[in-house]
Order: structure tokens, then sequence, then C-alpha cells
């Protein structure tokens, strides 16, 4: 890359931050009541962001090979049991991730 492009490189990623962290407070700024439809938005995506997750994280597990998903179904459960009990997605996640690469790391 030449020296001019790494500039506009630098400017663009800089350009689109921005862009992304000021464009809500512009658009729903603090005394403008929020639509119908953003708020939706915040209810239901959390869920769906955590499915598309145990998607993500069990699609290519095989069943009938290896470990027999035993370590993937102990980390799920260990995420849903987390999440029942203190209600935070980030804690769930990441204690689901300890657990599974402790049990792969140590027991499997």
């Amino acid at each position: 890359m030449t020296t001019a492009q790494e500039i506009v490189t630098i400017g663009m990623v800089v350009l689109g931050t921005v862009i992304t962290r000021f464009l809500p407070f512009w658009v729903f700024p603090p005394g403008k009541k929020t639509p119908a439809y953003v708020s939706f938005l915040g209810k239901v995506l959390p869920a769906a962001v955590f499915g598309l997750l145990v998607v993500y994280s069990v699609k290519d597990v095989e069943i009938l090979t290896g470990t027999h998903a035993v370590p993937e179904l102990i980390s799920i459960a260990a995420v849903t049991l987390l999440h029942l009990w203190k209600r935070r997605m980030l804690l769930s996640i990441a204690g689901g991730t300890v657990c599974y690469m402790l049990l792969v790391q140590f027991v499997f």
C-alpha cells in the first residue's frame, strides 16, 4: 500500500467508527420518543444473537465420533444454568466458553 492509500484507509475506518458511534444519538435524541420498532428490536435481538451463537457453536459437532458432543452439551448446560441464575448474557457466554475450553483441554 502506498502512503496515500494508507491515509485514505485510516480515514475511512475513523469515519465509519465515528458515524456508527454518533448516528444513534443523532437519529434518536434524548427528548424524542423511541419508535416502537426500535424498542421491539431492543427486546428481541439479544435473544436472537444468543440463539445464533448456539447454532453457530454446535453446527459442526459430530455426535457419532470423537467425544460424542459431551463437552458441548455440558457447556450448553452451563450457559443455560448461568443465564437462568444471573440473567447476564456476557457472564453466560464467558462461563460457557471457559467451561468448554477447560473440558476440551483437561478432560476430553
